[in-house]
């Protein structure tokens, strides 16, 4: 254990997915690493949302992102136009987060919806969090820090901001890239960056010609 509350487990042990999982299941929050900073997840249910946000101290208008496995897993979610099509096969799994209209049939969490109605989609490029995306379906999550203060990068930094709040750390070591990932929204079709992190603005028009 880390000194500052949240229990630890290296990343590669091999009970860290399972502890992973049961802490998730009980509405807990787990901090755990990704290619880019680290995050915390949550099941995308309203009282682990609630919880999260609070952690954070985050506006609940501005949406949260979901942690998904690979594309099928946003299909049934949202509509992913060409534009989107083609960012996600140059850059799914990495970090690039998705911002797509949702499906008319699809009903979730309000904390999931950006400010437009929008949901957000990343898949990482690191096995730890797709493995939990692939068992227990999408995965709220969100960079772990409080809202408006540096994005951690190690499992220390994660506990130093927000461990007297989460059931458990996934202890990956440093994150090696230490940006976040670049957001891209659509709007009539058309990309639009949201926020220009870990893949620069030229490289994703450069895909979209």
């Amino acid at each position: 254990m880390i000194e500052g509350g949240a229990p630890v487990l290296p990343a590669d042990a091999p009970e860290a997915l399972e502890a992973a999982i049961h802490a998730l299941w009980a509405g807990g929050i787990v901090g755990l690493p990704t290619e880019t900073v680290y995050g915390l997840a949550v099941l995308p249910q309203p009282e682990p949302l609630a919880s999260l946000l609070i952690a954070k101290r985050r506006p609940a208008e501005k949406g949260i992102a979901l942690l998904v496995e690979s594309m099928d897993q946003v299909e049934p979610l949202a509509e992913m136009g060409p534009a989107a099509r083609r960012l996600a096969a140059r850059w799914w799994p990495g970090a690039l987060t998705l911002v797509l209209s949702p499906r008319p049939d699809v009903d979730l969490p309000e904390p999931l919806y950006g400010p437009t109605g929008t949901l957000a989609f990343r898949v990482p490029d690191h096995p730890v969090p797709r493995a939990l995306a692939a068992t227990l379906g999408p995965l709220a999550l969100t960079s772990a820090n409080v809202s408006g203060e540096p994005d951690a990068t190690t499992a220390a930094e994660l506990v130093a901001a927000v461990g007297h709040s989460i059931s458990l750390v996934l202890d990956g070591g440093p994150a090696p890239g230490g940006v976040p990932s670049t957001v891209v929204a659509f709007e009539r079709g058309e990309a639009v960056i949201l926020r220009a992190g870990a893949i620069s603005p030229a490289a994703i028009l450069g895909v979209l010609g």
